[in-house]
C-alpha cells in the first residue's frame, strides 16, 4: 500500500453516502458529534431507485427541519386501489385508516435521487462536506475505542481517518461488512423483478398506488407526479435463466391486467434478495441500512427501514460521545434494529412468496380466494376500527423496542402499548422532539418537579384524551421519539432514573422547552 498523504481525526467515519448514511451524518452533525463521511461515487445518485417515504421517516424529517422541501416537492399519494386481473376492488383511503396515527397520514413519492440530494444539502448547510470518489481500502480496529479506515481518491495518496466508530452504510455488497467478518445470511428469490418509469400509462388508477395479482403475475404502481407518468413493477415468469426483456414485460402487463403505456425512460431487472446480517456490530464497527438487511421491495420499506437504522444509532451514538452514556448501551442498537429487520424479511419474504408461488395452495389463493376475498377486504378494511393497525405497520409507526433485556423477561414477551414504542401522536406533542433531547412529558399530571430533580427538559400539556396516554402519569422520551419509561408522579423520579442512559443519570443539561 502506498504512503499514507494525511490522518483526519473524528468521532464517527461513515462509509457510504445513500439515503442511511447521509441520514447518519446529519443526525449525529444536529447532536454534536464530528462526522466524516465518504463514497466511491462521485456524487448523489441520479437514477429514482427506492420511491417511497412512510409516516415514520416523515416525522423524523419533521425532526430535522427539512419536512417542508419533501411536502413542497413530493407527489403524495392517499389512496390503494387493490386488484386481481383487469378488476379493481376498490379504493382505499390512506388518510382514513392514518386517522389520530400521524401528522403525515399518506405515502409520499419522493425518490432516493431527491432525498439524497435533500440530505447533502442540509449537510452542506451543516458545513459537512460528503467525501466523494473515496474508495475504502481497510477498515482496522486498533483498540476496543478506536478504529483506523483507509480510503483513496483517485490518483492522490490514501488517507487515513482515525475515529470513535465506523459505520458501513455500503449497500448490500457492503465492504465494511466483508471487512468486518460478518455473515449475510438469507435467500434469494429465483424469479425475477422488472422495474420502468413510463409515460402514457392507461389501465389503472393514476392518483393512486396500485396493487394487482393475477393467476401468475403481480404489478405494483407508483405516480411519479406528472400525469400519467407511473413507476411500475412487477414479476413475470421466464425460463429458468432466461432474461426479461421491456417486450415480454409490456405484453404480460396488457395482457393479464390491461395496463398500457406509451413509452418508457428506463427499464432494469433484478433478483430478490432476502438478507440479514448476522450482527449489526463488531467492535467499533456497524452496519446500516441495506449493508445489514436487504428484502423484497413489496411494501416500499427499504429506504424508510435504512432511514431509521441511522436515527437510531445516531442517537445512541450521541450520548455516548457527550457522555451520557457508556459504550456498552450501543449494544442496544442491535437488539432493538435487528429484529425490526428479521421481521421486515420474514415478512417481505412470505408475501413474495405467495405472490410468485407455483404451488397449488399459493395459486389457488390467487386464483380463487384473491377474486372473492379482495372486494370484501377493499371494503371493509377502512370501517374497521382495528384498520389504524394496518397502517401503523406498514407506515413503520407500530414499531416495539423491549428497553433492556431484563425488561423483556419481566414482561414474559408481552409488547406494552407505550413503553418501547414511538410517542403516541396527540397533535401538538411531537414538535418537542425537534431538540432530539431525552425529555419528560405530562398530560395532566405535572412534569416540572420530575423533571428538574433528573436535569432533564419537560413538557406539560393539557389531558390529551389519546387512549394510550394517561392523565396521571409521566413519560420518560427518548432524543429518537420514544418512550423509555411510564409512572406516576411520585413513582417517576426513581424509574426514570433506572431508565436513563447508566453512564449519564446525572450529567443531562437542565432546559425547559415547554
Amino acid at each position: 500500500m502506498a504512503l499514507v498523504h494525511a490522518t483526519r481525526e473524528t468521532d464517527v467515519v461513515i462509509v457510504g453516502a445513500g439515503p442511511t448514511g447521509l441520514m447518519l451524518a446529519l443526525c449525529l452533525t444536529r447532536l454534536g458529534v464530528r462526522v466524516e463521511i465518504l463514497d466511491r461515487k462521485h456524487g448523489p445518485t441520479r437514477e429514482s431507485r427506492a420511491l417511497v417515504l412512510q409516516a415514520r421517516t416523515m416525522e423524523l424529517y419533521d425532526q430535522l427541519g427539512i419536512v417542508d422541501r419533501v411536502i413542497a416537492e413530493a407527489t403524495t399519494v392517499a389512496a390503494a386501489v387493490p386488484g386481481f386481473g383487469r378488476r379493481r376492488f376498490g379504493r382505499v383511503d390512506l388518510a382514513r385508516l392514518a386517522t389520530g396515527v400521524t401528522p403525515y397520514p399518506r405515502l409520499y413519492v419522493f425518490e432516493q435521487s431527491r432525498n439524497e440530494r435533500l440530505l447533502v444539502d442540509a449537510l452542506e448547510a451543516e458545513a459537512v462536506p460528503v467525501r466523494w470518489g473515496c474508495t475504502l481500502e481497510s477498515v482496522d480496529a486498533i483498540a476496543s475505542d478506536r478504529v483506523e479506515v483507509c480510503c483513496a481518491a483517485g490518483s492522490s495518496e490514501p488517507v487515513q481517518i482515525s475515529a470513535r466508530y465506523c459505520v458501513g452504510a455500503d449497500g448490500s455488497s457492503s465492504r465494511v461488512r466483508e471487512l468486518a467478518g460478518i455473515p449475510f445470511e438469507g435467500t434469494t428469490n429465483p424469479h425475477t423483478f422488472y422495474v420502468l418509469d413510463a409515460d402514457g400509462v392507461s389501465g389503472i388508477a393514476l392518483d393512486s398506488v396500485n396493487v394487482r395479482f393475477g393467476e401468475h403475475e403481480f404489478l405494483l404502481s407508483f405516480p411519479m407526479g406528472s400525469v400519467d407518468h407511473e413507476r411500475l413493477l412487477g414479476v413475470v415468469r421466464t425460463p429458468a435463466g432466461e432474461p426479461v426483456a421491456e417486450s415480454h414485460a409490456r405484453a404480460v402487463m396488457e395482457r393479464a391486467f390491461g395496463i398500457r403505456y406509451e413509452s418508457s425512460k428506463w427499464f432494469s431487472t433484478y433478483r430478490v434478495h432476502h438478507r440479514v446480517a448476522a450482527r449489526f456490530r463488531a467492535g467499533p464497527v456497524f452496519l446500516a441500512g441495506d449493508a445489514a438487511h436487504v428484502h423484497s421491495p413489496v411494501g416500499a420499506q427499504g429506504m424508510n427501514t435504512g432511514l431509521q437504522d441511522a436515527h437510531n444509532l445516531a442517537c445512541k451514538i450521541g450520548d455516548v460521545i457527550a457522555g451520557r452514556a457508556d459504550d456498552a448501551s450501543l449494544e442496544r442498537y442491535e437488539a432493538e434494529r435487528r429484529p425490526v429487520a428479521m421481521r421486515l424479511v420474514s415478512t417481505t419474504d412470505s408475501v413474495f412468496g405467495l405472490i410468485t408461488s407455483e404451488r397449488a395452495p399459493g395459486s389457488a389463493i390467487r386464483r380463487w380466494l384473491l377474486p372473492v376475498a379482495g372486494p370484501v377486504a377493499a371494503f371493509a378494511l377502512p370501517r374497521l376500527v382495528a384498520s389504524s393497525k394496518l397502517f401503523e405497520y406498514l407506515s413503520q409507526t407500530r414499531i416495539h423496542y423491549w428497553m433492556s433485556d431484563a425488561a423483556r423477561r419481566d414482561a414474559h414477551g408481552r409488547r406494552g402499548d407505550v413503553v418501547g414504542r414511538r410517542l403516541p401522536f396527540t397533535g401538538d406533542n411531537h414538535a418537542s422532539l425537534r431538540t432530539m433531547q431525552w425529555q419528560v412529558h405530562g398530560y395532566g399530571a405535572g412534569a416540572e418537579r420530575v423533571a428538574r430533580s433528573l436535569d432533564l427538559p419537560w413538557q406539560d400539556f393539557g389531558a390529551s384524551g389519546h387512549p394510550r396516554l394517561s392523565d396521571s402519569m409521566l413519560y420518560l422520551v427518548r432524543p429518537d421519539g420514544f418512550v423509555a419509561a411510564v409512572a406516576s408522579r411520585d413513582a417517576a423520579a426513581a424509574a426514570f432514573a433506572a431508565a436513563l442512559p447508566a453512564a449519564g443519570r446525572s450529567t443531562l443539561s437542565r432546559g425547559h422547552t415547554a
